[in-house]
């Protein structure tokens, strides 16, 4: 089937090992847990920019004050 698509062997095993952890034969995060998990990384990331722009514009301000 691998080749029929042009798939490689490791693609195919990927794909049936998160299937069986999705379908709870398996041990491991699912489908939905991984998409969330990124997600809250992505969530994650930006904040601790918008944390880091904030520290500056204090910083900035600051010495404008002075």
């Amino acid at each position: 089937m691998a080749k029929d698509f042009d798939l490689t062997d490791t693609a195919v095993r990927d794909w049936v090992r998160q299937a069986e952890v999705d379908a709870g034969a398996r041990d491991g995060l699912t489908s939905s847990e991984r998409e969330e998990l990124a997600a809250l990384r992505r969530e994650n990331r930006r904040l601790r920019e918008d944390v880091d722009i904030l520290k500056r514009a204090t910083a900035f301000f600051a010495k404008e004050t002075r």
